[in-house]
């Protein structure tokens, strides 16, 4: 059996801590993509767990920049790139003009550089990478939080608020008093993906963790669940 229990401490964030039969010593976890996180054996309490992470707070913060570090490696931006949000694709344009310019309209992020502008130039790919996450922030606004209200007045759950964030590992969580953070990376993905982390995180008002009884009741709104849960493995909150 597995749980996972997200909390906030201090000075870290968010933390998961995810519990299960199989973990036979609390140990702290970390990977690109997936952030850090805690192993907890089934029989220890959620305190002495948050404990150990507190008493290693120095070695997470250090972990947690080495991976960041490394995950902005990922995608380098040039005229070759292929990149698509849900209603707009990146256009990188070299020009005559001797400057950086960028816009975004009619479904296009256009970046402007000039033809011998050197594109390893410090701040450069940040500034696309910035474009894009704006853009994402639009229209995650635009549709994330009308699609969360249709799901939920059509299978009956309750929530308080909902927010957008760029989260770095996660695609949405739901706090204990019900209130919805969805990542606008989530943009990215196809509509029946999408869907998916809405009813994931409107199953958490109601169960708290990823019990047996979590998992059935998302089964149970979400056709085809454990095909798009292996789908999403194909997908990550970074590029």
């Amino acid at each position: 059996m597995k749980i996972e229990k997200i909390i906030e401490l201090d000075g870290l964030g968010e933390l998961v801590l995810k519990k299960d039969s199989r973990f036979k010593r609390l140990s702290l976890r970390m990977a690109p993509n997936k952030g850090i996180w805690l192993n907890v054996p089934y029989h220890l309490a959620w305190q002495t767990a948050i404990e150990f992470a507190q008493t290693h707070k120095d070695w997470i913060l250090k972990n947690r920049s080495r991976i960041q570090a490394k995950e902005k490696q990922n995608l380098f931006f040039d005229s070759n790139t292929v990149f698509k949000t849900k209603y707009h694709e990146l256009k990188m344009n070299p020009t005559q003009e001797n400057r950086v310019r960028a816009s975004v309209k009619q479904g296009i992020i256009q970046i402007n550089y000039p033809v011998n502008f050197d594109l390893n130039t410090e701040g450069f790919q940040d500034f696309i990478k910035h474009m894009i996450i704006e853009t994402l922030r639009k229209e995650a606004r635009q549709v994330l939080p009308k699609r969360l209200a249709d799901l939920a007045s059509r299978f009956g759950f309750k929530y308080n608020k909902v927010s957008i964030r760029n989260a770095s590992t996660r695609w949405g969580s739901c706090s204990g008093d019900n209130n919805i953070s969805l990542n606008l990376h989530l943009m990215r993905l196809p509509e029946h993906l999408i869907d998916m982390v809405l009813l994931h995180e409107l199953c958490h008002t109601i169960e708290k963790n990823h019990s047996k009884s979590f998992w059935d009741l998302l089964a149970k709104v979400c056709d085809q669940l454990p095909e798009k849960r292996k789908e999403m493995k194909a997908y990550s909150t970074h590029f």
